[in-house]
C-alpha cells in the first residue's frame, strides 16, 4: 500500500469512526424511544497483507464467520457460523459445493520443518463437520470429515475417504480412498460401502440446498424481517379444528413454506456430519 493507499486508508477509518459516535450521540438524544442497532467491528470478509477473499456470488458465508486473506471458493460452497478461515502466511482454496459446517477453523503453515510449503486445499462436494480443524492438510473431492476431527500439518484425505468424528489424524498422514479412519491417532478402521459413499455426496448436496435458504434469510431487511415476524404471530396460534366448525380457511403465506429439499435426509451416518 503506498502512500496515497494509506492516506486515503486513514480517511475511510476516520469517517467510520464519525459515524458511530454520531450514531451513539443520535441515540441519547432520542431516549427511550430510538432503535439500536449494535455496530461491531466484526468483518467477514477482511483483507490481510496485501491478499483478500475470492469468494464467487453463488458461495454462502455466514455472517458471523471470518475469512480472512488469501482464501478462494468454488460456486456453491458455504461457510457456515463461527467458522474461522484464515490464509494469512498462505493460502486456502475450497472448491465446489463443498461445506464447512460451523465453529470450524481451516488455516495454513508456511512450511514444515523440511521447508515443504504446506496452503490447505479442500476439493469439491467436501463435508467438513462442525468444529473441525484443519491445518496446512489436503482433502480430496467427496471425502468426508467428522464432527471435531483435527488434520494436522502434512496430512492428506484422498477422495470418498473418511475421518471420524473426533479423530486426530498426525502431521503427513495419508488417508486412501474409500477407507474409514478414527481415534487418536486416527487409525485404519475399516472400508466405506457403496451406501456410504452415496451419502457423502448427498450431504454435500443436501448442504448446498439449504444453504440457499440461510442465505435469502440473511439478506432480508429490517422491515421484511418484522413483517415476517406479524405473519407467524398471527398464524402460531390457529386451531384447525375450531377453524373447521366456523368454514374459516386460513392459508399459510407463501414466505413461511419451507422447500421439501432443504433438510438433509436422514440415514444412519447423520451423528458423524
Amino acid at each position: 500500500m503506498g502512500t496515497l493507499g494509506k492516506a486515503v486508508y486513514t480517511v475511510g477509518f476516520w469517517i467510520r469512526e464519525t459515524g458511530q459516535a454520531l450514531d451513539r450521540l443520535g441515540c441519547r438524544l432520542q431516549g427511550n424511544h430510538s432503535f439500536r442497532e449494535q455496530l461491531s467491528r466484526h468483518r467477514t470478509l477482511m483483507n490481510v497483507f496485501d491478499k483478500a477473499p475470492a469468494v464467487d456470488k453463488d458461495v454462502f458465508v455466514a455472517p458471523s464467520a471470518s475469512i480472512i486473506g488469501d482464501v478462494q471458493f468454488g460456486r456453491g460452497s458455504s461457510i457456515w457460523y463461527g467458522c474461522v478461515l484464515r490464509g494469512d502466511v498462505n493460502s486456502i482454496h475450497i472448491g465446489t459445493g463443498t461445506n464447512i459446517q460451523d465453529n470450524s477453523l481451516v488455516h495454513v503453515a508456511k512450511t514444515n520443518l523440511s521447508g515443504k510449503v504446506l496452503p490447505t486445499i479442500i476439493g469439491d462436494n467436501v463435508t467438513v463437520g462442525h468444529s473441525a480443524v484443519l491445518h496446512g492438510c489436503t482433502v480430496e473431492d467427496e471425502a468426508f470429515v467428522g464432527m471435531g476431527a483435527t488434520l494436522l500439518d502434512g496430512s492428506y484425505v484422498e477422495k470418498h475417504a473418511m475421518v471420524a468424528a473426533g479423530a486426530l489424524v498426525r502431521q503427513n498422514t495419508r488417508i486412501p480412498c474409500g477407507e474409514v479412519w478414527g481415534g487418536n491417532p486416527a487409525k485404519f478402521l475399516r472400508k466405506l460401502t457403496e451406501e456410504e459413499m452415496a451419502f457423502i455426496s448427498q450431504s454435500a448436496l443436501n448442504y448446498t440446498n439449504l444453504a440457499k435458504v440461510h442465505a435469502a434469510e440473511n439478506g432480508k431487511g429490517f422491515d421484511e424481517i418484522e413483517f415476517e415476524k406479524m405473519l407467524r404471530k398471527k398464524f402460531a396460534n390457529r386451531d384447525e379444528e375450531y377453524d373447521s366448525m366456523l368454514g374459516v380457511v386460513r392459508e399459510t403465506p407463501p414466505e413461511l413454506i419451507l422447500p421439501d429439499n432443504v433438510m438433509p435426509a436422514d440415514n444412519k451416518l447423520a451423528k458423524t456430519a
